[in-house]
């Protein structure tokens, strides 16, 4: 029988920097007054988790694999232990997704593991 796949290990909460990238990554999407209101959203509201697969399929994003440099870098946290920030999510009913604003190489680099994974993220 092989040995079991590595467990991410997850920060409490989501790191500083994550906000303004998950603001970066918003702003090609909505208008900077919508922007500000989900950054602000996203800051106040409670740790949830969600299975990798699940937060996928919502995404409907692809699946990068560990040749992309920045899912790599996070393949070798999980490697080493180091803890990785939750994600961040944002509702986008009118497209029937979610978008992932903060952690979509995480969220790669964690599905590698185990696609059953919880994932701790922050969800408006």
């Amino acid at each position: 029988m092989g040995k079991p796949a590595k467990q991410p290990i997850w920060l409490a909460e989501p790191e500083g920097q994550d906000y303004p990238a998950a603001a970066s990554y918003l702003s090609l999407i909505f208008d900077p007054q919508l922007v500000a209101t989900q950054v602000a959203a996203l800051q106040k509201a409670a740790m949830t988790s969600f299975k990798a697969k699940d937060i996928f399929r919502a995404s409907q994003l692809p699946l990068l694999g560990i040749s992309n440099a920045h899912v790599e870098k996070n393949h070798a946290k999980i490697e080493t232990g180091t803890p990785l920030s939750p994600l961040l999510l944002v509702r986008y009913p009118t497209h029937g997704k979610v978008i992932v604003a903060d952690g979509y190489h995480r969220m790669c680099a964690v599905y590698t593991y185990d696609e059953d994974a919880l994932i701790p993220c922050k969800i408006v």
